[in-house]
């Protein structure tokens, strides 16, 4: 592995002190300690600050709509098995937007790496209320506080029975690096929730308020097993587990299609169906 492989753009548009700083250093030094291949490598995002991450890494990117870096991510793996492809979005764009998708990628399982960038916020368009905003926020766009019950996704993640559920924190790099290579050791589809703070928009969950209330799993924390994984995602406040939640081993979409199985589609023959007769039937 070159030093230079996955390189870093030094030009970004993310504000001095962003918590996606990090996150893209550890993300390259996972990929790296792993020694992938940047040409096997594509990351797949949607809109936001959070999206940007392909346009500042050096591997291959798909930069979609809002909410929408899950469709292209599955469509990619089922063409090409062999690639490493990673998710990135914001909480905005997975939770509200995006959130349709990522409940039914859940449901099928799709070989996946999602690494969602959760600042409690929406940071591009300028600080209004996101999917996981605390009610003791307010924004320029909610003067009064926020009405709505917070979105937990580690909980919902757990809930709808996702094969790899983790949570990790921008300030805690190296323990972020582990968890990212985790997840690309994992069959299946890999969800982290990554706390980052908003340094710009949100002025509650910064920093120091995370440094106050987050804390590692020990080494013996059982992770595959499904109630003690219930009982730790229901923590959030002034205790917030970081690590693996919930991990399990089962089929993947790919698993359940013969023809998908044996080689990527990309290599397999193509070759037009006779039909002549389905023709047939309308002469």
């Amino acid at each position: 592995m070159k030093n230079q492989d996955f390189q870093l753009s030094e030009e970004t548009a993310w504000c001095p002190g962003c918590g996606n700083f990090p996150l893209r250093v550890a993300l390259q030094q996972a990929v790296q300690e792993l020694e992938l291949n940047p040409d096997n490598v594509v990351i797949s995002s949607g809109i936001g600050q959070a999206a940007k991450m392909p346009h500042y890494i050096e591997t291959n990117g798909f930069n979609g709509l809002h909410g929408r870096s899950l469709p292209p991510a599955v469509g990619i793996k089922i063409a090409n098995k062999n690639l490493t492809v990673i998710v990135e979005s914001g909480d905005g764009c997975t939770y509200g937007e995006g959130g349709n998708h990522i409940l039914h990628n859940i449901r099928r399982n799709v070989d996946l790496i999602h690494l969602v960038h959760n600042n409690q916020i929406y940071g591009l368009t300028k600080g209004q209320a996101s999917p996981t905003t605390g009610t003791e926020n307010r924004t320029g766009v909610q003067p009064y506080g926020i009405t709505a019950e917070p979105f937990h996704p580690v909980k919902f993640a757990v809930g709808m029975g996702a094969s790899f559920v983790g949570r990790g924190f921008v300030g805690n790099k190296e323990h972020l690096v582990e968890l990212i290579k985790q997840a690309v050791g994992h069959r299946g589809y890999a969800l982290i929730d990554i706390l980052q703070p908003c340094v710009s928009f949100n002025k509650v969950n910064s920093y120091r308020w995370y440094k106050e209330r987050v804390y590692q799993l020990p080494d013996d924390y059982p992770a595959n097993n499904y109630q003690t994984a219930q009982e730790k995602a229901q923590e959030w406040g002034e205790k917030i587990p970081l690590g693996i939640i919930y991990r399990e081993e089962k089929p993947i979409f790919h698993d359940r299609f013969d023809f998908l199985g044996e080689k990527p589609l990309v290599e397999q023959p193509v070759s037009p169906r006779n039909i002549e007769p389905l023709l047939s039937e309308f002469s």
